[in-house]
């Protein structure tokens, strides 16, 4: 495809539009506010190759078929939904504020759900760079959040909705009381990867006097039903920081995980937990699949940890004649 310049459209380049957005933004907390800018940049590089822009952004010219078909571009339902929400945004803001828009042309666009597929395996060369674009940051919140989920296959769900009373780390050891969904909680031991990234981030990490281990970095919100405090991370907050991490990922580290999502994390691990010699029985009860009755739901658990033909494949060497 031709690459085009971004040029200046009434004498502005598409870097000032978002200089004077950035400060609508305000009140969001930074990595959100890279997210969002760095999608409406995105789309403004794409927008003026469009035939007809002669490789200028033109603010005023945003419609609904160039939205739908740049979401269209996008690969995952998560990102998909950050670029919409972005979007949203920003024409809301090109309506209220700079009146070069009459409507907003993101209104009335479905995401589709993404199609089920057979839980995530992840490789080794995925798990490395998920891992050390983690490790990058500076960010001991992220580093715990994703410690959850990896190291103790933890749902969004479980981490957003974690409670202090029910966390318990020291220098020596680690365990919670954990599980949103469904209000199924159980009690889980901690690795010491997880323990002490969420060792730190209580200890040393930005968190507001909230009834919540990871709390939100923005304004304080209104309560939403069950909660306990307006300081949350939500689970929206957590898919739009994974995306950020993603999105600061080396070209040739994106073509190995620009689609995998935060519950994939939970996947591998089920797979990391059998090959380690755990039971069916023991995944399920430490990743909370259990049935009403309170025993193990196995076909839940089944269903993450699938045999691979690589699996079957590596095996067939040991039959005996």
């Amino acid at each position: 495809m031709k690459e085009f310049a971004v040029v200046q459209f009434p004498g502005r380049t598409i870097e000032d539009w978002l200089a004077d957005y950035r400060l609508a933004l305000a009140g969001k907390d930074a990595a959100t506010i890279d997210a969002y800018l760095r999608v409406i940049r995105q789309f403004a590089r794409w927008f003026a190759c469009r035939p007809g822009n002669d490789g200028q952004f033109y603010p005023q010219s945003i419609t609904r078929t160039a939205v739908d078909m740049y979401l269209s571009t996008l690969k995952s339902t998560s990102h998909k939904q950050l670029a919409r929400s972005a979007l949203s945004g920003f024409c809301i803001w090109l309506i209220e504020e700079q009146g070069v828009l009459e409507k907003n042309p993101t209104r009335g666009i479905i995401i589709p759900p993404q199609a089920a597929l057979a839980p995530r395996l992840l490789s080794e060369d995925q798990r490395y760079v998920l891992r050390d674009l983690v490790d990058r940051e500076a960010d001991l919140r992220g580093k715990a959040a994703f410690a959850l989920g990896y190291w103790a296959g933890c749902r969004v769900s479980d981490v957003s909705w974690l409670l202090m009373e029910n966390l318990h780390v020291t220098q020596k050891a680690g365990w919670m009381i954990v599980g949103h969904k469904g209000g199924k909680s159980r009690e889980v031991d901690l690795t010491n990867e997880a323990r002490r990234a969420v060792l730190d981030y209580v200890t040393q990490g930005e968190r507001k006097d909230s009834a919540y281990v990871f709390t939100s970095q923005r304004a304080k919100k209104t309560l939403a039903g069950g909660e306990s405090d307006g300081w949350r991370w939500s689970e929206d907050g957590i898919h739009v920081w994974w995306q950020g991490i993603k999105e600061r990922a080396r070209r040739s580290e994106a073509e190995l995980i620009g689609d995998i999502t935060f519950h994939d994390l939970r996947h591998d691990f089920a797979h990391r937990a059998r090959e380690a010699g755990w039971s069916l029985e023991e995944v399920a009860y430490y990743l909370g699949h259990i049935t009403k009755s309170g025993t193990p739901a196995i076909q839940t658990t089944v269903r993450y940890t699938q045999v691979s033909r690589e699996q079957v494949k590596g095996k067939l060497k040991e039959i005996k004649g």
